[in-house]
């Protein structure tokens, strides 16, 4: 459902959101290996988060990227929006560029109901919910 590009971010943030609640600011390198990213792709979407104030970094030795007890409460929707746009919740299930509410498609009715509930869970889990079992989290990472 989302973009490959989409799930690294969210994994990464998950992983940051994990090491930030130990005290710990991580490398891109260390983010990449612990979530299965390639290293330049982890870059990119790191410094994209970075930018758009999802995550915090600081430069030199003891440097990293983290997230503060406000990043916590950041929906997973902010996160899907700002990687892959809005054409999810807004486009039509088949793809169909002339679908509408006055015109719809077959699937028109039922999509837009599941479309509405998904941004409903997504608006509702925050970063700092995620945070859960050590165990599980090196399953959901990877």
């Amino acid at each position: 459902m989302f973009s490959k590009s989409c799930q690294y971010a969210i994994r990464a943030i998950i992983y940051i959101s994990i090491q930030s609640k130990k005290g710990n600011k991580v490398s891109i390198k260390e983010v990449s290996n612990e979530v299965d990213s390639p290293e330049h792709f982890t870059a990119k979407i790191l410094q994209k988060l970075s930018r758009k104030n999802f995550i915090k970094s600081t430069k030199g030795p003891k440097g990293g990227f983290y997230l503060d007890e406000e990043d916590m409460n950041l929906s997973l929707i902010d996160i899907v929006r700002e990687i892959d746009g809005d054409q999810l919740f807004v486009g039509c299930g088949l793809g169909l560029k002339a679908c509408s509410d006055l015109h719809p498609c077959p699937i028109h009715e039922d999509y837009k109901k599941i479309k509405m509930k998904l941004i409903c869970m997504l608006e509702n889990y925050k970063i700092g919910m995620l945070l859960g079992d050590d165990d599980l989290k090196s399953i959901l990472l990877k």
